[in-house]
């Protein structure tokens, strides 16, 4: 039973990643409250869902059109130091959005730029933290650390919020925009234990060459080309969050308790998911997990449309949210195993794209089919092309079948 539970070892034997962890958790932690509070000040300024929602575009942008760009300038530079930098700009924006929170509103379009350039500066930061673990962590730990990176992910989006809230009540905007400007201060703290982290191998080519150096590897990779071919049969073909509205209305008249639990069920999943992630991390068949979790989350949307009871689409997301966080570990498990050092920034950041615009391409498909027909099936028809298009996968890539062998990732397979 022991060993089906959360591995803690990194936590207990790499000093500089427990840093790193605590600051990041804490940092992440501060950023939910800081997303409830824009939400809250552009809807009282505006009331308008056409702001709230440009709220997520300023953020979204800059993220996919610099991010391979950002993951070349990562594969040729110290990767402690761009982290630094990029969490440098990242807390001058929370800075001016404490300043103006306390002393006087930006104009909305100002909002928007400053955290549209938060964005440009996270492109540069999620990749060269990314690329921390595999330095940090010997191999047979690097599937553990990615799941205490995902719980204190999930620990964030279920706490954030609801003291965001608090804070706003109790403070205003500002007060949320101040604590977290405050919280970068433990991102530092991490950040600064961390040794020089200069690629291994030959550094990537500037500009549009080293981009398409990378490109090239996903593509020839076919354990790392079915890894982000699985996310994207997961996200696009069967997200389901603009559809949890509609099925709310249709089936239980709109009640928002239900709702809101809605919403809550995935992360609940996510994070039992989380505890008990000893039964998946410590396998040598990362692949088969992470296959069966994104085959079980198109299953779940299945079975959510034809759920008839609210209790049983409340267990269908919770299965969904499990899936995830088994899929998600996994295949960071197989980008870090199966990708060079010397192109982890760019492969890193091609996964964070990925998982930025699949989401929103997603949750778009979604809307369009329920609109032409109905959300329940939306959702069975996206979740049963999830299930057809991971099956696609697994039977077009052998090696994501197979168990991982110890080979580094410089000698991998190219195909």
């Amino acid at each position: 039973m022991r060993k089906a539970l959360l591995d803690t070892t990194p936590l207990r034997t790499s000093k500089p990643f427990r840093r790193l962890w605590i600051g990041r958790a804490l940092s992440g932690f501060g950023s939910q409250i800081a997303l409830v509070a824009v939400m809250y000040q552009v809807w009282e300024a505006t009331g308008s869902t056409v702001w709230t929602g440009a709220v997520g575009l300023a953020q979204a942008i800059p993220l996919v059109a610099f991010g391979l760009f950002a993951g070349s300038l990562v594969d040729r530079s110290d990767r402690r130091r761009v982290y630094l930098i990029a969490l440098t700009g990242m807390t001058a924006g929370s800075v001016v959005l404490a300043v103006q929170g306390v002393f006087g509103p930006l104009p909305m379009a100002g909002l928007l730029v400053v955290l549209a350039a938060q964005s440009c500066f996270w492109a540069g930061a999620g990749p060269a933290a990314r690329t921390f673990i595999s330095k940090l962590l010997p191999r047979e730990q690097v599937a553990a650390g990615l799941v205490l990176q995902r719980i204190m992910f999930q620990a964030s989006m279920l706490a954030g919020p609801a003291v965001g809230g608090l804070l706003i009540g109790w403070f205003g905007v500002g007060g949320c925009y101040l604590v977290d400007a405050l919280t970068f201060v433990m991102a530092f703290y991490g950040a600064f234990s961390l040794p020089s982290m200069r690629p291994e191998g030959e550094p990537s080519r500037p500009g549009l060459r080293g981009i398409g150096d990378g490109l090239r590897f996903l593509v020839s990779h076919s354990s790392v080309r079915g890894a982000l071919l699985t996310d994207l049969a997961a996200t696009v073909l069967s997200f389901p969050l603009s559809l949890f509205p509609l099925i709310n209305e249709e089936r239980f008249g709109g009640n928002p308790r239900t709702l809101g639990l809605f919403l809550s069920a995935i992360a609940v999943g996510g994070f039992v998911a989380s505890v008990f992630s000893g039964t998946f991390t410590r396998s040598a068949r990362p692949g088969v997990f992470m296959l069966a979790g994104s085959a079980t989350w198109g299953l779940s949307m299945v079975l959510l449309g034809v759920a008839p009871s609210a209790w049983l689409c409340l267990a269908c997301l919770v299965l969904a949210g499990a899936a995830d966080t088994v899929a998600v570990v996994a295949r960071g498990t197989i980008v870090q195993h199966h990708t060079p050092n010397a192109m982890l920034g760019r492969v890193v950041a091609a996964e964070q794209i990925v998982g930025q615009a699949g989401p929103d391409l997603g949750n778009m498909r979604a809307g369009l089919v329920a609109g032409a027909t109905s959300g329940a099936f939306s959702l069975i028809s996206g979740g049963a092309l999830c299930v057809l298009a991971v099956a696609a996968v697994a039977a077009g890539t052998r090696p994501l079948r197979e168990p991982s062998t110890k080979e580094t990732a410089s000698h991998a397979a190219g195909a």
